[in-house]
């Protein structure tokens, strides 16, 4: 089950789905992905053992359903319910129930009308003047509820539950790409036919829907809902899971302070296929930076220009070229960069030079690669870069530590300063870059290589099918932790 991502776009999780589906080629698979509008093109190939795949979109407007004259006293209870956990007045205790009524109508045809109907509204406005918000001391009093905010907050819900009415596959298992939308998919086969959930997260879901939607982003109350009804499926996707595998121990840190059960916890790094990355067809050329990824306000391009024109006035010479796609609807923050490169004066020296035929050529451009992210999983970029050979200066966020350990530099995320020492630091000093770059390349092929990956998904899928997940090789406790790391601060 994805979300956004496999089959229909490009990026991390899309490589790994792919890696997935195609390296566990004995592995029957049915591709359940969450989309926009169900029209989206399929820009990965099917692989041989892909039995089916299918679009669930949340927002054609074909599929808008009518508002209901009369809601039933069971209908009634169940949207109130569904709206008490959706502004953090139901018990943890009874969300799984909730969001079992919740599916049940939901099969049923008879939740979109439900929560679009006058009922609805009304309930929703009486939570929300009911919800104690706990702001401090001396901050200014929120505002009050308007129908028109529980309008919208509804109109947004109904699309977020549509998954719930989409009839499930019954399968073995069910494997979540993300603990978001993709849940409801595997929350539906589980109710129905009883199908166990692996549930896996790159980068923390819940944590990136609120950086990406601060509280100037959009009314206070329709924020409120629509954060809060995505708290309470993690939540209960979190009790619902027979086995969590994260791409980090980062992520499993996250996973244990959100209520998740620590038995349950087998974190799985992601692997690159080193080979294809060594050796560099030229060497690097050492006075170039390289950044790959994708235009994105959580990879911080931003950052990286600033951190670069502070570079460029102590290293003239110093070339920065930017790989790297516009995933669709980043056309404005793409802008909003490319204006500040201008306002920064770079020039030729920091180039944008979008997608590339060969991403193996693009780590080879330089011998120093920065990662700028301000959230990330276990990000492949770093990976495909040590296994290039190449020194990495990364922000410590999410499991890049873990990646990069002792073959890197680390920086604090958002300071253009810290990574731009970090950068000059090995500019001015080759022989610590081909040191750095041996260590990662070394690295990588002890521990984070495709096979590795794949075999532990392989084992993990065994013992869940089985009733094995107790013995399990990779348990937690014999996760080696990460080494020491050198910290630019």
């Amino acid at each position: 089950m994805t979300e956004g991502t496999y089959p229909h776009y490009e990026g991390g999780v899309s490589v790994w789905c792919d890696q997935l589906v195609d390296g566990l080629a004995e592995v029957p698979f049915v591709i359940d992905a969450i989309s926009t509008t169900g029209t989206e093109p399929m820009v990965w190939p099917v692989t041989p053992n892909t039995v089916q795949r299918r679009a669930v979109p949340l927002w054609r407007s074909l599929d808008d359903p009518r508002p209901a004259v009369r809601v039933d006293h069971g209908a009634r209870r169940v949207v109130d319910d569904l709206l008490a956990a959706c502004v953090g007045r139901c018990p943890r205790s009874e969300l799984l129930g909730t969001f079992r009524a919740t599916h049940a109508l939901a099969q049923q045809g008879r939740l979109g009308p439900a929560l679009l109907s006058q009922t609805a509204i009304q309930l929703l406005l009486d939570h929300l003047g009911r919800r104690d918000p706990g702001r401090p001391l001396g901050v200014d009093a929120l505002p009050s509820p308007t129908v028109a905010d529980a309008v919208a907050a509804l109109r947004n819900l109904e699309h977020l539950t549509r998954p719930l009415a989409a009839p499930p596959f019954e399968a073995r298992l069910s494997h979540t790409a993300a603990n978001g939308l993709s849940v409801l998919l595997a929350m539906s086969a589980n109710f129905q036919f009883g199908t166990p959930l692996l549930l896996t997260e790159h980068g923390m879901y819940l944590r990136e829907r609120f950086l990406a939607t601060p509280p100037s982003s959009m009314p206070h109350h329709q924020r409120v809902v629509g954060l809060g009804f995505l708290q309470s499926l993690t939540t209960v996707a979190y009790e619902l899971a027979t086995a969590i595998a994260p791409g980090s121990g980062f992520n499993r840190g996250w996973e244990l302070v959100s209520g998740a059960d620590d038995h349950k916890i087998l974190p799985i790094h992601n692997g690159v296929d080193h080979e294809m990355f060594w050796p560099p067809a030229v060497t690097g050329d050492p006075t170039t930076l390289v950044w790959v990824g994708r235009l994105d306000p959580l990879k911080d391009v931003k950052t990286l220009l600033r951190s670069f024109a502070i570079v460029a006035g102590k290293r003239p010479d110093v070339r920065l070229r930017i790989f790297g796609g516009t995933p669709k609807g980043n056309e404005p923050y793409v802008r909003e960069c490319k204006a500040l490169h201008e306002s920064l004066g770079l020039g030729d020296r920091a180039v944008f030079e979008g997608r590339v035929p060969s991403i193996v050529e693009a780590y080879h451009a330089g011998n120093v690669v920065v990662s700028t992210s301000i959230s990330e999983g276990f990000p492949y970029s770093v990976l495909e870069a040590m296994a290039s050979g190449r020194a990495v200066v990364a922000t410590d966020v999410g499991g890049v530590a873990e990646a990069v350990g002792d073959a890197g530099l680390m920086v604090t995320p958002g300071s253009a300063d810290d990574i731009a020492t970090a950068c000059l630091a090995l500019l001015g000093n080759r022989r610590r870059t081909a040191m750095l770059g041996k260590r990662a390349r070394r690295r990588v092929a002890a521990d984070f290589t495709l096979q590795l990956c794949l075999e532990r998904y392989r084992e993990l899928y065994a013992a869940i099918d089985d009733g094995s997940f107790d013995e399990l090789s990779f348990r937690p406790s014999a996760v080696r932790a990460a080494p020491t790391l050198e910290v630019v601060a």
